[in-house]
């Protein structure tokens, strides 16, 4: 039973392939302007892995904010969803899913059975969202992993007093040439981040487990700040957390399949 999910974002798309309850591929690429040809892409990528060709998929679901435009679908399923199954699947006690994609952050509460229980999203800022830390480590010369990397070597972290990304941005640049040490910005940022995050995720009922999925959550700056400004320790996924999206539209695609 062959069963596939394809996940178009809005910085990066993603595809997983299951064989029953196993992951036997999957492929992650950078958006373009067009989600169609994106979608066809990651999905061969991950075919490719996997030594199949698309007549091989028995279902498909896509999910993500490009889904309604991957032309190989067989059913669409919200990104809400998606990231609440897919966690659940890999850790069935978590009860907080903190999705904090590239344009907005949601955190969705699950009962024992995975199902929605409750959800709060931001998608009207750019703060605390993948775009936030994106716009901060072009700043600093540094990537995404970096930013999270060098954090960890800060003696005096900053604070940012903005909550608005464009005025963060003139901060951080400030801090910049007055010298102050980048691990010291970058530990900085991530606590802004871990911040923003925590008001939607405590909005939310923080219940635990708590896990985090998306491409922040990479970041392990990001995730020990938010485990101090929770208090919560926040559960590692076995699989990249950025293609969790994917996966539980993968897992939703293999059930229309009759699979359990």
């Amino acid at each position: 039973m062959i069963a596939a999910g394809c996940d178009v974002g809005s910085l990066t798309t993603k595809a997983v392939i299951l064989n029953n309850t196993r992951i036997i591929s999957h492929a992650l690429i950078p958006s373009t302007f067009d989600p169609a040809k994106s979608a066809e892409e990651v999905m061969e990528k991950a075919l490719s892995t996997a030594g199949l060709q698309m007549k091989d998929i028995g279902f498909c679901v896509g999910t993500g904010y490009g889904r309604e435009r991957i032309p190989f679908v067989h059913k669409s399923v919200s990104e809400i969803a998606c990231h609440a199954r897919g966690a659940h699947w890999l850790l069935p006690s978590v009860r907080t899913v903190i999705d904090v994609g590239g344009q907005d952050c949601k955190a969705t509460r699950l009962d024992e059975k995975g199902n929605i229980v409750r959800f709060f999203t931001n998608d009207k800022c750019a703060s605390g969202t993948g775009r936030f830390l994106e716009v901060m480590a072009g700043i600093l010369g540094l990537d995404l992993k970096e930013l999270g990397d060098i954090s960890v070597q800060a003696r005096n972290p900053v604070t940012l007093a903005a909550t608005c990304t464009v005025w963060a941005q003139a901060e951080v640049i400030m801090h910049l040439n007055n010298k102050t040490p980048k691990a010291d910005l970058a530990a900085g940022i991530n606590d802004a981040m871990a911040a923003r995050i925590a008001i939607l995720a405590k909005s939310a009922g923080l219940e635990k487990d708590v896990c985090m999925t998306g491409g922040v959550a990479k970041n392990t700056g990001v995730i020990e700040a938010m485990e101090k400004q929770l208090n919560v320790p926040i559960r590692r996924l076995r699989v990249d957390p950025q293609v969790i999206g994917a996966l539980g539209a993968a897992i939703f695609a293999r059930e229309k399949m009759g699979g359990g």
